[in-house]
């Protein structure tokens, strides 16, 4: 069983959410570019009057090139349904998220739906966060040093990310901003961690997401495990 095939499990899941007529929020990532296909061609099949609303530049061209109609959050606060993947998650489906640096949008997105889904492959389950990820922390560029020294303060170890190989120097995200990835370990309180993180000026978003999402799918080579939110 391949990654990609419990990918394709989890999104094949999420998808069975959606109805026609529904206003959906668009997350980013590998799991979420295959849900955003397949979606494509319901609409297709079905003729389906669905609307989008894409957390990254990625999900707006991918979701424009399957055929979806985008729209924003201006003329529609209230989604149906968000879908969106997640980097680690736990059983109480609290994530971190932010590998792909839309962390920011991604959460006013998924926490302006009604009902938002999470697809992923099993490797993404965790017992605590932050056991094989550190937290991506969406920073304004005139505070990165302070940050960083905030970050450590707390207990973290914090990184600049880089562009990558194709550009030289650090990441620009979709709002012009830096990504700090800060490792702090396997996480005793991730809501207490949250709330401190976003306390620190110069922070606009932290890559901890706290009691948002209702359901996750989880794929695997046994098939698809739906985990929800215990209230």
């Amino acid at each position: 069983m391949t990654s990609a095939t419990s990918k394709r499990r989890a999104a094949e899941a999420a998808l069975a959410e959606v109805k026609d007529g529904q206003i959906l929020g668009l997350g980013t990532g590998s799991t979420v570019a295959i849900f955003i296909e397949l979606l494509g061609e319901k609409i297709k099949k079905e003729g389906w009057k669905i609307l989008g609303v894409p957390t990254s530049y990625q999900s707006a061209y991918l979701a424009a090139e399957n055929g979806i109609q985008l729209t924003t959050l201006d003329e529609h606060p209230v989604l149906d349904l968000a879908v969106d993947g997640a980097d680690e998650l736990d059983k109480r489906l609290n994530l971190i998220k932010g590998g792909g640096a839309a962390l920011t949008r991604e959460k006013i997105v998924d926490s302006s739906a009604k009902r938002f889904v999470v697809i992923a492959d099993g490797a993404k389950l965790v017992e605590r966060l932050g056991t094989k990820t550190p937290v991506p922390i969406e920073v304004l560029p005139v505070a990165r040093r302070t940050v960083a020294k905030r970050i450590g303060l707390l207990g973290g170890k914090p990184k600049l990310r880089d562009a990558g190989d194709r550009k030289d120097g650090p990441l620009i995200t979709d709002n012009g901003n830096l990504i700090i990835d800060a490792d702090f370990g396997a996480i005793d309180d991730p809501q207490a961690l949250e709330f401190v993180l976003k306390r620190i000026p110069g922070v606009v978003e932290a890559g901890l997401f706290i009691n948002l999402a209702h359901t996750a799918y989880i794929g695997s080579e046994k098939g698809v495990k739906r985990i929800d939110r215990r209230y």
